[in-house]
């Protein structure tokens, strides 16, 4: 295999990555988020009205767009800490609201953007390597120093572990909890920015789907759903497992109905193989 394609088969996956780190942070935590897909697609649709129906100066519209998907993220962590709903149930919900103003924003219609300061993000080369694989790659080895290598990071496992246990050791649980989810926002932007620059448009069905893909690469990247436990490394293994699968079926011509049959299968057997695992362990 050549070096170009390699770097292609890296782009295929690259926003699954970045996507999987944000994931994997609040697996850690024992919560899980169902709205990242819709997040992306949002946060593509509001940065394409903001750059060409507004015309806001590139600055600004990059903290805008960053910082409306930061917003989602905080909401989604303060409906789980001070609402107190089910990470499964607040996510769910607000899967279908962002969805919603998605195609409030775009009346259902995609929006056309023009070569811009976006474009870089998806359609950017730096050498012979994408922007796309370059974020993906720096985000995945922040994420693994932060996690390993900072107070905060280490906070993040042991809320996993028992929270309980965290709140005696002086550790502000909700706080961790909400800066999770707000910073799987953020990485939900980044991936909403790559893909208009990419599609050089945005429409209001972009990251259909994403949550599932996005919560496989994370399993089979050795994240527990119990919480407490994985690598974030492993989100690159999870990852490129998941492009290789959906690049195999495009190969092989399977119909994408079944493609969809085939995550759910990843997903419950990488579970499985983590609760024999846990079970085994404890005995």
């Amino acid at each position: 295999m050549t070096a170009k394609n390699i770097v292609n088969v890296l782009r295929q996956f690259s926003l699954i990555a970045i996507l999987a780190v944000g994931q994997a942070l609040i697996i850690i935590t024992g919560g899980i988020d169902l709205s990242v897909g819709s997040v992306v697609g949002f946060t593509a649709c509001f940065g394409a009205m903001v750059t060409t129906k507004w015309g806001a100066p590139p600055g600004i519209a990059l903290l805008s767009i960053l910082g409306i998907g930061a917003v989602v993220g905080l909401t989604n962590g303060t409906l789980v800490t001070k609402v107190g709903i089910a990470p499964f149930i607040a996510t769910l919900g607000m899967m279908s609201i962002v969805r919603g103003f998605s195609l409030l924003i775009t009346m259902g219609v995609p929006i056309h953007v023009d070569k811009t300061w976006i474009s870089v993000f998806g359609g950017g080369y730096v050498g012979i390597f994408p922007v796309s694989v370059i974020t993906m790659l720096a985000i995945v080895g922040i994420g693994f120093v932060f996690a390993n290598n900072t107070t905060l990071g280490r906070n993040i496992y042991a809320v996993g572990n028992s929270e309980q246990a965290a709140k005696f050791s002086g550790i502000r649980v909700e706080r961790v909890k909400v800066l999770v989810f707000t910073m799987t926002g953020v990485l939900a932007s980044i991936c909403g920015l790559i893909l208009v620059g990419q599609l050089e448009g945005a429409d209001a069905f972009y990251g259909n789907g994403y949550e599932l893909d996005v919560i496989a690469a994370a399993v089979i990247g050795g994240m527990s759903l119990s919480g407490g436990e994985g690598n974030l490394l492993g989100i690159l293994v999870g990852a490129a497992l998941m492009g290789v699968l959906k690049n195999a079926f495009v190969l092989l011509a399977v119909p994408g109905y079944w493609q969809v049959v085939a995550t759910g299968v990843v997903i419950i057997g990488a579970v499985s193989l983590d609760s024999f695992r846990r079970k085994r362990s404890a005995k």
